[in-house]
């Protein structure tokens, strides 16, 4: 008999601590400084933390930008979450398992980080340079799906739009300029349209870390 997925959660109380918000919310070290304290993460099976509202499940949602357009595909019959099945998305993102965790366990935020890559390369396969700038925390208790589970959205900047799919629930996948998106954007899952509604500010976010960035390289 296969033994159950373990994900990774933390308690809501903590994030409840830093504080409730509703959509994106992107004074994000707040509440990175809080999530990624060690012990505060854990894993629990999958079955459990669907249907159990006091934790959050810890999702990365990477949003990938290039020439001013977006990565966009519609999720597949075999999507991992059915409920999502035929809806439009504009993030790549999954699960944390507890394989991540072998890596760095001492450093979860790093574990994390390592973590995000593994779930890209699950489910697309990007050959271009990029950056990779969380912008925003993402949450959404209005539906059963969004209540247990929290996004940590990162915005890749690609220098070119090589993406093609390796997972099969990505159907009709193709970059999309942020004109096309607002045109279907009722056909698209609940975080996504909340981080359309967001787009212009998380790409702002993105350039201005870049800019500090390469003012603290050059000084």
């Amino acid at each position: 008999m296969a033994q159950e997925e373990q994900i990774l959660v933390v308690e809501r109380k903590v994030f409840e601590e830093v504080g409730t918000f509703h959509g994106l919310a992107f004074d994000v070290e707040r509440y990175l400084d809080k999530l990624f304290v060690a012990g505060v993460p854990r894993f629990m099976p999958r079955s459990q933390a669907e249907s159990d509202p006091s934790y959050k499940q810890l999702i990365p949602y990477v949003i990938m930008s290039c020439g001013g357009k977006y990565l966009s595909y519609v999720r597949g019959r075999r999507a991992g979450e059915e409920r999502l099945v035929g809806n439009r998305s504009i993030g790549i993102g999954g699960h944390i398992n507890p394989v991540d965790w072998t890596l760095f366990s001492a450093d979860p935020y790093k574990t994390y980080l390592e973590a995000v890559k593994r779930e890209v390369a699950e489910e697309v396969v990007v050959e271009a340079n990029h950056t990779d700038r969380i912008v925003a925390l993402l949450n959404d208790d209005s539906n059963e799906v969004g209540s247990v589970h929290l996004g940590i959205v990162h915005f890749w900047t690609l220098d070119a739009p090589k993406v093609s799919k390796r997972e099969q629930m990505i159907t009709r996948m193709s970059f999309m300029t942020l004109a096309e998106l607002q045109e279907v954007r009722d056909t698209m899952e609940t975080w996504s349209q909340l981080c359309l509604d967001g787009l212009s500010e998380m790409a702002r976010h993105a350039e201005a870390a870049s800019a500090s960035d390469d003012l603290a390289q050059n000084g």
